[in-house]
This record gives structure tokens, sequence and C-alpha cells, in this order.
């Protein structure tokens, strides 16, 4: 099933229980434009999130946490969750909900061995792994695929044996993000294997805090909080897991939103400056030229 439009659940005459009723029975794609949408509550199945355009707020587990373009989210079948579009930029959303037993095929596949499959090969394992609920970069398999994916929608519109094809492959590259997921934690400081589970998922809620709100220059006392975490707790975990302290995250993630602006807009560097989070055009200028080697006006020449 294909959708161009966010449908509105305001609307006088909505029928939530009929629209929600598709979901888990077919695999479904979302791929719309709109300045806004509205959900307060959905318990979905197995998806997956991403913008094009704009930002999308999603309500995950009593987090907020923004879905920006290059950025994807994976939501685990029966979630509870709420998002919404809100602003004065139209937002390209695309979303890709997982038919159960199609997902659970893929999944057995992946797992299974070809003589396995040769001996059983209808046997379908329904039981789907449970993702860490985490922001993530694209990287360029995902790009490419996601990019053809939706040329074929605007060329041939929703063919559903080449879309289940292509949903094949998203969901395989999906279940590697995950396997990397696992092994990261692996790095938790910690002993039982549960224990290093739960803080992983802890320092990915710190984590997408920081790429949420990375404007408003979020302090440790309240990521630590919002991720049940202390700050000592926080600053050591973080570093063991990701490499750097979550200050250090967050400046990169400020320049990394700089060096987008600098190659896609005009803004003048002084708004760049605050749109990044940097209260300072002079300091803002030293840090950005100490991670690209290039001063903003530099990069932006060069690019």
């Amino acid at each position: 099933m294909y959708f161009t439009a966010i449908p509105d659940h305001s609307k006088p005459g909505f029928d939530e229980q009929l629209h929600f009723s598709k979901f888990k029975k077919h695999n479904i794609i979302f791929n719309a434009l709109s300045s806004y949408g509205h959900c307060d509550k959905h318990v979905g199945c197995l998806s997956f999130k991403t913008v094009l355009t704009g930002e999308e707020w999603y309500g995950v587990n009593n987090n907020r946490l923004a879905i920006r373009p290059g950025q994807f989210l994976v939501l685990n079948d029966d979630q509870t969750y709420s998002c919404n579009i809100a602003g004065n930029e139209k937002v390209r959303s695309f979303s890709v909900f997982f038919e159960n037993e199609f997902a659970a095929s893929v999944l057995q596949d992946t797992l299974t061995s070809e003589g396995g499959l040769l001996d059983n090969y209808a046997l379908t394992n329904s039981t789907l792994p449970e993702f860490f609920q985490t922001l993530n970069n694209f990287d360029l398999e995902l790009q490419q695929h996601l990019s053809g994916l939706i040329a074929s929608l605007e060329n041939f519109g929703y063919v559903a044996a080449m879309m289940d094809e292509s949903l094949v492959f998203l969901l395989r590259y999906l279940l590697r993000v995950h396997n990397k997921d696992r092994s990261r934690s692996n790095h938790v400081q910690a002993i039982k294997s549960s224990t290093k589970t739960e803080l992983y998922k802890r320092l990915c809620i710190a984590k997408d805090i920081l790429h949420s709100s990375f404007m408003e220059n979020p302090g440790l006392d309240f990521i630590g909080a919002s991720a049940c975490l202390s700050v000592p707790q926080l600053v050591r975990q973080f570093k063991a897991v990701f490499h750097v302290t979550p200050y250090q995250y967050l400046i990169r993630i400020k320049l990394e939103h700089a060096a987008r602006l600098l190659k896609h807009t005009n803004n003048p560097i002084h708004s760049v400056t605050w749109m990044c989070g940097f209260e300072d055009t002079s300091a803002f200028c030293r840090a950005f030229k100490s991670q690209y080697g290039l001063s903003p006006v530099g990069f932006r020449t060069q690019v």
C-alpha cells in the first residue's frame, strides 16, 4: 500500500480504527510532502522513519527526538509513539511499515543457512528482533537504495512485487545496523549482558537528546536525568561507547550542521553561528577551522 499524503486525524469523520487496521497486515509506504501532521498516539508495527527535507518530531518512551535529513529511526513492533510535523518549512517524510510475516520471513532468511532454508523453505520465525530505537545516520548504501526506491515509486507507481523486493534489501540493511548496535553495546563497562543492553539504551537516549536539541545546548545534568544516568556515569560510559565525551559529541553535531548550512544555503556566517547553537562567531569560526581545516568562508567557497 502506498500513501502520498499524511492523514488528518483531527478531520471530522476520520476513521482512525479503520486507518490503523491496515497496519501489520500489509507493507505500507508513506512518501508525503506536508507542512502539518499530528498523531497523539499510535501503536505501530516494525517501521522505518526518515525525512528528506525539514524535520519531524517523535515521542517515544517519554522522550522527544527530531528526525532530520540524513537520519533515520527504526521503531519496534507494538511500540507506542506520537509524531508531529509543524513549522514554516514543508516536510518531505518517508516511512515504511513492515507487515509482520514479511519482516519475519526476511529475518528467517538472514539468520538461517542455505541448507536449512532448503530443508524448510516455508518456515517462518514470527519473533522479530528488538531494535535499539535510536537515531542513525545514512551511509552511501542506504542513500543509494532509498533514492532508487523513491525513483521507482515516482516513475512507475506502487508495484507491489517491485516494492517488496526493495523492502527485502532495506530490512536486511536494518538488521545489519541492529547487529552493529549490539556490537557497540559490548563496549559498555558492565559485566552482565542485560546490564550492557540497558545502559546502551540509556546512552542512546542521551545521544538522541544531543542530536535533537543541540541548538539549545543541553547540560549534562539534564541529559543525565533524561537518560536516568548520573553525570559521572554518563560521561564515563558515553566515552567508552562513542569514543568522545558528550560535550565533544555535541560540538561535532553543531559543526556538521554548520557544514550543511554553509553548503546548501546562503545564510551569512553570523546567522549560521546562532542556528548551530554557538553564541560567539569567533569561537564558532575557530572550532570550525579546527574540525575542517578551513574557515567557514573558505569551506563555503570550496564546496
